[in-house]
């Protein structure tokens, strides 16, 4: 099993596991009381079952996930992320891109996971 020793390493296990086809491995990127922002304008999915329900989708196509961090504040056992990514299916094709922001914690593994997960930034309100 990865775990991200940085909150910037969590973008780099996810992309391994959606490679590999590995959900629980997804889902294991995630803090169990996380909230999900994805697709924009939906409400948000809770917990480790709303991450499992917001990848299920790309897992089967094994999809590629491109990501640079482009901001990391580490605060004890929080980070704050900022990122510009994308994903592209085997063949190339981008599927989906934008810019995020996240919000990281320390997981009882000892690694880093999301908390809030807004792949296309802040949802407004």
């Amino acid at each position: 099993m990865k775990i991200a020793k940085f909150p910037r390493d969590i973008a780099t296990c996810v992309a391994g596991y959606l490679r590999d086809g590995d959900l629980d491995g997804v889902v294991s990127m995630f803090h169990p009381d996380c909230q999900i922002y994805f697709p924009p304008g939906a409400p948000a999915s809770h917990g480790l079952e709303g991450a499992r329900a917001a990848f299920k989708q790309f897992i089967e196509m094994r999809p590629i996930l491109k990501s640079t961090v482009t901001s990391e504040v580490i605060n004890d056992d929080t980070a704050l992320l900022q990122a510009d990514w994308s994903i592209e299916s085997p063949d190339g094709t981008t599927i989906a891109q934008g810019q995020s922001t996240e919000v990281a914690r320390k997981l009882a593994s000892g690694g880093w996971g999301y908390f809030i997960d807004c792949p296309n930034g802040p949802p407004r309100t």
